[in-house]
């Protein structure tokens, strides 16, 4: 297999520079290519990439803004490679990634696999509590990438391979975003293709976010997956309903405390406890632990009410994805 590495770019020099250094790096034994496309930057990554050209395969290519999906495809394109693998700007790879994909393969080839994130000591505190939210089975980010059990695994485009096959036949990603990697996935299913998650090819995963961000970054994820849906009846879930039953049930347990009914409070507080202990012997900090209770609450119901917000103007009102949230589509560029 000859990998082709696609990295879309938007504004982010200083991301790439630390990923390039990480990919120099790799004992991967075999060459391979690396395809940077900057997505109509102001802030462009052209310089950080000439001084790795001695270095590393690569390619660089400006094009105009037209989201992370399309810029992906637009790489894809252009690789030379027969199998992608797709890494966002804000991640660094450990130096035996290339190594254990490929062994991995090569025992059980798979046209499209995912694999897991993780922070760094090196992180920031926010990161490594928002890199908990994300990843911990206590919160719905174990689907994300942590359990090698789940049928029909899901990859995100953060970390994911794709076969040249299955990328052509499938047309890649589309126009939504968040959401284009879970909307990929299905489609390969429907054509026949499988998924899987490789747990021993991951990245860290840096999260260039705070708060406000992170809340935005999730309520978009939420608004996403009733649309998804609703293009994909047959693979809607009741475990999508869960952030928004969680801060129903969450408010509703607020007034039963204030009407004499604490139970129910009590049992949210053991669970945030529980996260808060998880968190801070993970991360071997009491903050970071006192941080991802934080994180948690905004996970949930960031996406809880991008979730019903979603759910109500699309299955309810029935008006199209494209109208309801404009916000997460872009044009298709090639």
């Amino acid at each position: 297999m000859h990998f082709s590495i696609i990295i879309p770019v938007y504004n982010r020099p200083i991301e790439v520079q630390e990923l390039l250094e990480s990919l120099s790096q790799q004992d991967y034994i075999n060459q391979f290519e690396i395809v940077i496309v900057e997505d109509g930057s102001t802030n462009d990554c052209k310089s950080v990439v000439n001084s790795f050209i001695q270095l590393l395969d690569i390619s660089y290519f400006y094009k105009e803004n037209s989201g992370p999906g399309a810029s992906r495809n637009y790489g894809m394109q252009r690789a030379k490679g027969d199998y992608f693998i797709i890494f966002d700007s804000d991640c660094v790879i450990p130096k035996g990634y290339l190594a254990d994909v490929a062994k991995n393969l090569g025992e059980n080839y798979i046209d499209c696999f995912g694999g897991p994130d993780g922070a760094q000591k090196s992180f920031s505190n926010i990161q490594k509590a928002i890199n908990f939210a994300m990843t911990s089975f206590l919160t719905t980010g174990g689907i994300r990438g942590g359990n090698e059990k789940i049928t029909n695994f899901e990859p995100r485009s953060f970390n994911m391979g794709l076969s040249k096959k299955a990328f052509e036949i499938s047309g890649g990603f589309g126009q939504i975003h968040p959401g284009e990697d879970p909307d990929l996935s299905i489609r390969l299913w429907k054509l026949g293709f499988k998924t899987a998650l490789l747990s021993d090819a991951f990245v860290y995963h840096k999260r260039r976010i705070n708060w406000r961000k992170f809340y935005a970054q999730v309520n978009k994820f939420g608004k996403a997956r009733p649309i998804l849906n609703a293009w994909h009846p047959k693979y809607a879930k009741l475990t999508y309903f869960f952030p928004t039953f969680f801060i129903i049930t969450f408010t509703l347990s607020l007034f039963l405390f204030i009407a004499s009914m604490p139970i129910y409070l009590y049992l949210f507080l053991a669970y945030y406890f529980s996260i808060f202990m998880q968190s801070s012997i993970v991360n071997k900090s009491i903050f970071v632990g006192f941080l991802s209770i934080i994180a948690v609450f905004i996970q949930f119901f960031g996406y809880g009410f991008g979730f019903l917000n979603s759910f109500i103007k699309i299955f309810i009102f029935k008006i199209k994805p494209e109208n309801a949230f404009p916000e997460l589509f872009f044009n298709k560029t090639s």
